[in-house]
């Protein structure tokens, strides 16, 4: 399957080579009023593994507070009593989770789960209620494809839209990747799908990631949807395989999953609920009856021709049009920019949380093409004469 990450007895008993390992992308938690983890943690510094300690526990303690205590301007030694309260006599070395990311090196110090994620996510309120929050963050969201998934993925992860996911892709980071990843060059060859997961657990270390590394394949591709006891709630596909873009509407529509995707072209926006419709054709009906087999046995041509059904050629960009007759001769690939995936991870996200609150959301084709709405007549103002 999936996998590939370091136990917590592991890391801290070769914690001089994990570091190195390239498919290690879940941090460690360390609770040190547990003996066993206290242990480990003494093991973890004498090692001389930890490049950084980050302990800024004191810091995030006071933004609790005044965080649970909005309308009390606390201060001075009112603001002490409070800290104390939270930490109930726990010594403040002991109080919270140490996490360590193999990966970089650093230990850093953070409040408990339930604390943490409530100061983290304080400013969402009230556009998402405490209450929403918690039903997010009980949800699992699937992302096939990362370079415009990987968008999607962190967006969902800093709102807390779904607190567990599942990432795959087969694919490395390349240069050519960097026009639209938020990555670095010291990046270059990691596998996306560790690349996307390490940026979210430093985002939120609490987070349940799993990885498919190899992406996914007629032997995987229903284990990725879970069993019962650990379902996808929605989907997100972000992937250039045509066979895997069926597919995994195929598993989606018989498990009633809804399905998003971002076209990274015209701010397109495409929602099936399948969860709602069933029976509900795939792609609305533009691929026509054939099925993924049937896609994965399309020469190249005929392929592309099912994209282009698929992505509705008649309504692409001016520059996504030209670019299709040039790709392979004077373009390499598809052309993306990174505004247009960055806008993909907000459009998706957005409805991804809709979805999963229960709210109005209608299967179909969303435009938000920044060249109709920005520029062309002019920003309308309030008070304007028509």
């Amino acid at each position: 399957m999936i996998i590939s990450d370091v136990s917590a007895r592991d890391a801290v008993a070769y914690p001089a080579q994990e570091h190195e390992r390239e498919d290690v992308c879940r941090p460690v938690l360390l609770c040190l009023s547990d003996p066993s983890d206290l242990a480990r943690f003494d093991d973890l510094i004498a090692s001389g593994a930890v490049r950084e300690t980050h302990d800024r526990i004191d810091d995030q303690l006071v933004e609790l507070v005044r965080c649970l205590n909005p309308g009390d301007a606390l201060d001075g030694a009112r603001l002490d009593a409070a800290v104390d309260a939270v930490c109930a006599g726990v010594e403040r070395r002991r109080y919270g989770t140490w996490v360590w990311y193999p990966w970089s090196r650093r230990l850093v110090h953070v409040l408990p789960r339930a604390e943490f994620r409530r100061v983290r996510t304080d400013r969402n309120r009230d556009k998402i209620s405490d209450t929403e929050q918690r039903r997010l963050l009980g949800r699992r969201i699937g992302v096939v494809g990362l370079s415009v998934g990987n968008s999607a993925a962190l967006t969902c992860a800093m709102e807390g839209v779904a607190g567990s996911f599942r990432l795959a892709d087969f694919d490395r980071l390349g240069l050519s990747n960097l026009n639209r990843l938020r990555a670095g060059v010291h990046d270059l060859g990691v596998p996306k799908t560790v690349l996307c997961a390490r940026q979210m657990y430093e985002i939120d270390p609490y987070l349940d990631i799993e990885v498919w590394h190899q992406g996914l394949d007629e032997d995987t591709v229903e284990e990725f949807f879970g069993d019962a006891e650990h379902p996808l709630d929605l989907l997100v596909e972000e992937c250039d395989t045509p066979w895997v873009k069926a597919a995994v509407r195929e598993h989606a529509r018989a498990r009633r999953v809804p399905v998003l995707m971002d076209a990274n072209d015209r701010g397109l926006l495409d929602v099936e609920r399948f969860d709602e419709e069933p029976d509900r054709p795939l792609f609305h009906g533009r691929g026509g009856d054939v099925t993924a087999r049937e896609i994965r046995a399309l020469a190249p041509d005929a392929a592309l021709a099912f994209l282009l059904r698929v992505c509705d050629e008649s309504r692409l960009s001016p520059a996504m049009t030209d670019a299709l007759g040039r790709i392979g001769r004077t373009l390499s690939s598809w052309p993306q920019l990174a505004s247009g995936v960055m806008l993909g991870g907000a459009l998706v996200t957005d409805t991804a949380r809709r979805i999963l609150l229960g709210r109005p959301v209608a299967s179909g084709r969303y435009y938000v093409d920044l060249d109709e709405l920005v520029g062309h007549a002019g920003p309308v103002l309030a008070g304007a004469a028509s």
